[in-house]
């Protein structure tokens, strides 16, 4: 853990060298993607050793699947074997090293690359072999037009921004920042039009960086001193489950995950201040005329711990993995996609038992929240007086859910989360199966069908733009349409 937090300061001091002696201004594409490569390789070999060697493997053979099997069916063979390699290091890490501990965790970047394997393939598959109007509006904006080098390659899974904790970005996103093409940026006016604007100079994430780190320490914080004194592990202990009342049971189980996951924000917003140190992550302006740097946030916190319903807490914590999922598995299932990414979320995660009995957890929550919503929200919204009280106890709701589904995964083994819930008499798995029961759960089309039906104007206007990028996107050193870079990104927002 002091290899990672040395790692990750090492990281935010040369993504500020980075941005201002490798500026693309400065500095060709070639020798960022390089400097970026070694770097990232060099911080996984400190802190990682000669495991960090699978890295490159995992990336490499990746590569080679691409261009001998093709556009047409590279996306299913990277996405069985960089998740099968992935498995493959979990087991023995989980069973040759210490159990439950964090010794030799190199599957932990693994994690992050198999995503941009996947991610990418689907993407270069979306855009060399697909026609676009079998793509919804956010594959039209992530389409790949064209195969990667492999030093570019290399460049997206292992750069130094990214190669520890991540977050995963869209490799388009990560292309345009290497080659600096400058931001332009949308605003609506006051009058409800679109007012296009270039901006001539690099924005500074300088107050952005300042205020993530402001963050991870408090964070930090936080964790080493309350942290200790709330472990999770006391929801099991026979002492207080034989003593305490079912109240005092469920606050200590609300406070004790709360203070589990302020790790989870250090880690992850110091990987985020990290690549807005290098530059990376400017998504442009708010009305105001504030910078915003949150294209490749990987949590809201605010959202999270004030969260009033099962979705919005989904939605908010780790969101470049819950796009990650919603790309290559929920959009594309052909059946049952909520069980489906579920499954696939619990498999890429590890081989702890936890985690599977987490995310099995998570789809019994997940569909009984999604009927209550369906069916009784609309009851409730009228009234700003009735609103009010609704939200306040959709709050209690989804924390208590929140807190009962992640135990296991944070017990990590059968005999405990099995002993926790046994205590709890299953009570939130028996009323989320009675809630399916009660409730109909409304059959809907999936997302991108629906937003297409929801907003046919601009899903055309999208079509046409991207006949327009097909011809401007075929080689390395042709740009794409400002315009229209700016116009997916913020359509595939509003979806």
């Amino acid at each position: 853990q002091v290899n990672f937090v040395v790692c990750q300061l090492f990281a935010l001091l040369a993504a500020v060298w980075f941005r201002t002696y490798l500026h693309s201004s400065k500095t060709s594409p070639f020798i960022r993607h390089v400097v970026a490569t070694l770097l990232g390789l060099y911080l996984a070999l400190f802190c990682f050793g000669w495991y960090a060697l699978h890295f490159v493997i995992q990336s490499g053979i990746s590569y080679y699947i691409m261009i001998i099997i093709g556009v047409e069916n590279m996306h299913k063979y990277c996405f069985v074997f960089a998740l099968g390699y992935l498995t493959v290091c979990q087991i023995t890490r989980v069973y040759i090293f210490d159990y439950g501990q964090y010794s030799a965790d190199f599957s932990g970047p693994m994690m992050i690359i198999t995503q941009k394997i996947t991610s990418l393939a689907f993407e270069i598959h979306d855009g060399m072999f697909r026609k676009n109007e079998d793509l919804t509006p956010s594959q039209r904006c992530l389409a790949v037009r064209r195969m990667p080098s492999l030093l570019e390659y290399l460049s997206y899974n292992c750069n130094f921004m990214g190669i520890l904790a991540g977050p995963l970005c869209s490799y388009k996103d990560y292309i345009t920042f290497i080659e600096g093409r400058s931001y332009q940026l949308q605003q609506s006016e006051a009058n409800g039009k679109e007012d296009t604007k270039y901006e001539q100079t690099d924005p500074s994430p300088n107050i952005a960086v300042a205020q993530k780190l402001l963050i991870c320490g408090l964070s930090l914080l936080f964790h080493m001193t309350i942290t200790k004194t709330l472990p999770v592990e006391y929801n099991i202990d026979e002492n207080f489950r034989a003593t305490a009342s079912w109240p005092v049971r469920f606050f200590y189980l609300y406070v004790s995950l709360m203070a589990a996951r302020p790790k989870y924000y250090f880690a992850w917003t110091l990987a985020d201040a990290i690549n807005n140190a290098a530059g990376f992550g400017f998504r442009g302006y708010d009305k105001n005329g504030v910078t915003r740097w949150d294209l490749i946030s990987n949590l809201r916190i605010q959202q999270i711990e004030f969260s009033t319903s099962f979705k919005m807490f989904l939605d908010n914590w780790n969101i470049q993995t819950a796009l990650w999922l919603k790309r290559v598995c929920y959009e594309r299932a052909t059946f049952s996609p909520t069980i489906q990414t579920f499954i696939l979320s619990a498999i890429w995660h590890g081989v702890y038992p936890g985690y599977y009995l987490t995310f099995l957890t998570g789809v019994l929550m997940t569909l009984a929240a999604r009927a209550i919503r369906n069916n009784i929200r609309h009851y409730f919204v009228e009234s700003p007086a009735v609103k009010l009280c609704y939200d306040i106890v959709t709050w209690m709701a989804t924390q208590a859910a929140i807190s009962y589904t992640v135990v296991p995964f944070v017990l990590l083994s059968v005999k405990p989360s099995f002993t926790f819930y046994s205590s709890c008499y299953f009570c939130l798995h028996i009323a989320s199966i009675l809630v399916l029961l009660v409730f109909p759960l409304k059959r809907t089309q999936k997302g991108s069908k629906k937003h297409e039906n929801v907003q046919p104007v601009w899903s055309r206007k999208l079509e046409e733009e991207s006949l327009l990028q097909k011809n401007n996107y075929s080689t390395t050193n042709n740009s794409f349409s400002q315009k229209q870079e700016i116009t997916c990104r913020y359509q595939a927002l509003k979806q």
